[in-house]
């Protein structure tokens, strides 16, 4: 490959983050990775640097550390359940969309990925509030001048066992996944898939800009 990645990461002290994380470090194409969260990842490699920052609304004091990158897989979200409206409006399409600005001034050619979720709704019309928000901050992420920008709706995703950031359902899920994965394609994949998907986006481009499942399933195969 002629382009080296240099990535951003965020959110990889949950579980999407630090899978994503974990291919980039062991990926070819990928030389250089700053991950930026509220507490430590505890992971260290001659790749990494890591920005500890409370504040993801106030980036002005770390923005001059954004630059220099050609990618940002951006994996931080929070779930809707026990949140007010405007809460869940402000964690995230607000947040998501601050930091995006930001690194999309400071890196022109930038590709940047969003974990978003199945069932997102693109209209912002819909009855779903969760669905709404995820669609509105897709479909602004959009409008920004990145290279590309990608929409990334994983549904059931399977972790690697080495995992740490895992919830305890997931044990139940990891029993049932050889039987989902063949009854619900559209739905369930391992989240190396769609890291890999991820990372293949920003070396290879993908034909649309919002990947449901299987999109991500295709493109993870790529090379």
């Amino acid at each position: 490959m002629s382009m080296k990645l240099r990535v951003i990461i965020t959110g990889t002290t949950g579980m999407v983050g630090e899978g994503v994380l974990a291919e980039c470090l062991t990926h070819p194409e990928v030389e250089k990775i700053l991950v930026i969260n509220r507490r430590s990842c505890g992971i260290t490699h001659p790749k990494l640097t890591e920005i500890l920052h409370p504040d993801f609304f106030d980036l002005a004091p770390v923005a001059s550390q954004l630059t220099g990158y050609n990618a940002c897989f951006f994996c931080l979200g929070v779930s809707s359940v026990g949140l007010r409206e405007e809460q869940y409006y402000s964690l995230t399409y607000t947040l998501t969309l601050n930091f995006a600005e930001i690194v999309a001034k400071q890196n022109p050619g930038m590709t940047f990925c969003y974990i978003s979720g199945a069932g997102t709704d693109s209209t912002e019309k819909g009855r779903i509030n969760w669905a709404r928000v995820k669609g509105k901050t897709e479909n602004d992420l959009m409008k920004l001048p990145f290279k590309k920008a990608f929409a990334c709706r994983p549904g059931f995703m399977l972790p690697s066992r080495e995992a740490r950031n895992v919830p305890g359902y997931f044990g139940v899920f990891r029993v049932l996944y050889p039987v989902l994965r063949p009854l619900f394609p559209k739905f369930v994949s391992t989240l190396k898939e769609v890291a890999l998907a991820m990372i293949n986006s920003a070396i290879f481009g993908f034909e649309k800009p919002v990947l449901e499942v299987p999109d991500l399933v295709e493109l993870s195969k790529r090379k």
